[in-house]
């Protein structure tokens, strides 16, 4: 048989088996998947599981921060009213004193003869007028003349009062109670009015003075709870409360004066200390959520809301902090549940298993 003859005789064989060769390629044993199949029930991945707080609706304030002065509650510079010698000083430097107590004595000698004079005047001129007052009984005397010497002792009693206040005056006193100042003088120097002779504090309380800007203007209100730290005492936190506000705005800072009041009762504090101070505005009803619910993305800031077994993307507006929370100003009504764990396993519409957090 010649090559051409056998090849003849065999094609119509091989074209069958390649037939039926591929007739069994087509199908599969029951039971056995193919590699495009995906398993029976299946519309897509998983829902993501997560887990969801609340939004609380409760008081809350923003929280200011500032820095201002401590200022002693009463503060004064001694000084004398009249140029005068200093004869005793009667007090020691930083000392407690309360308020009457003698700090310096001056040279009284002067002021004492005056009042003297002015005394024995007073008396010769109600002398006189005891006088003329018996002699008017029997018109020996005038009206006209009997005035003129109750004139003269109305007189005569203010310059004794006047002459009794300068002698006053070489004595000095504490106006208040308090702590006395470095001393400026010595005894024997001359003072001339004006001249400080020392300082008097009453640091007991102690006044802070800071600024805020305009936009708290709302939160601002009398009875406010302050907190202040010193750079120098450490950590420690010094309680206060709000006692006035400024009633005008600064034109050029757009700043409000506040002042409040610290307790000091172991005089750690001294007046001229640069002070932090933290406040908590006024609280008003207020949304808030943890802050591990906040997404920021391209500065915005959103949450993700349960609904219906989805996941719901919010954008929100905040506002001030705690510990933990945030107030949330817009985009929630206060119903929702918002995911604070699995934020990262979700997209916006897709299916979510909820668990909420106790």
């Amino acid at each position: 048989m010649t090559l051409t003859t056998t090849r003849a005789f065999f094609a119509p064989l091989l074209l069958g088996a390649v037939v039926a060769l591929s007739g069994c390629g087509g199908s599969k044993p029951s039971g056995m998947p193919g590699a495009g199949d995906r398993p029976a029930g299946s519309g897509g991945p998983p829902p993501a599981k997560v887990i969801t707080a609340k939004v609380e609706r409760r008081p809350f304030g923003p929280e200011i921060e500032a820095v201002g002065t401590a200022l002693s509650r009463e503060s004064v510079e001694i000084t004398s009213k009249t140029a005068n010698t200093i004869t005793r000083i009667r007090f020691e430097e930083g000392q407690r004193v309360a308020a009457g107590t003698v700090l310096v004595e001056l040279d009284r000698a002067q002021a004492a003869a005056t009042l003297a004079e002015a005394e024995a005047n007073l008396a010769e001129a109600r002398n006189q007028f005891t006088r003329g007052r018996d002699l008017s009984v029997t018109q020996a005397l005038s009206k006209a003349q009997l005035d003129q010497l109750e004139t003269a002792v109305k007189t005569g009693e203010s310059r004794v009062d006047a002459a009794r206040a300068r002698l006053s005056d070489t004595v000095i006193r504490a106006p208040f109670a308090g702590r006395t100042g470095l001393r400026k003088v010595s005894p024997g120097g001359l003072v001339n009015p004006g001249t400080v002779i020392t300082t008097l504090d009453d640091s007991s309380v102690m006044k802070l003075e800071f600024t805020v800007p305009q936009s708290f203007l709302k939160d601002l209100t009398m009875g406010l709870p302050v907190e202040a730290r010193a750079e120098g005492l450490g950590d420690r936190i010094f309680a206060g409360k709000i006692t006035a506000i400024d009633s005008r705005i600064d034109p050029v800072t757009r700043a409000l004066a506040v002042r409040a009041e610290l307790t000091n009762s172991d005089g750690a504090l001294r007046p001229g200390l640069f002070m932090s101070v933290r406040l908590r505005g006024k609280p008003v009803d207020t949304l808030m959520i943890p802050e591990e619910a906040l997404v920021p993305e391209q500065g915005k800031t959103y949450v993700f809301v349960v609904e219906d077994g989805k996941a719901m993307r919010r954008e929100v507006r905040t506002g001030g902090r705690q510990p933990g929370s945030v107030a949330v100003l817009d985009g929630l009504d206060g119903t929702e549940a918002v995911i604070v764990e699995g934020t990262q396993r979700v997209r916006d519409g897709g299916k979510v298993v909820a668990e909420t957090r106790s």
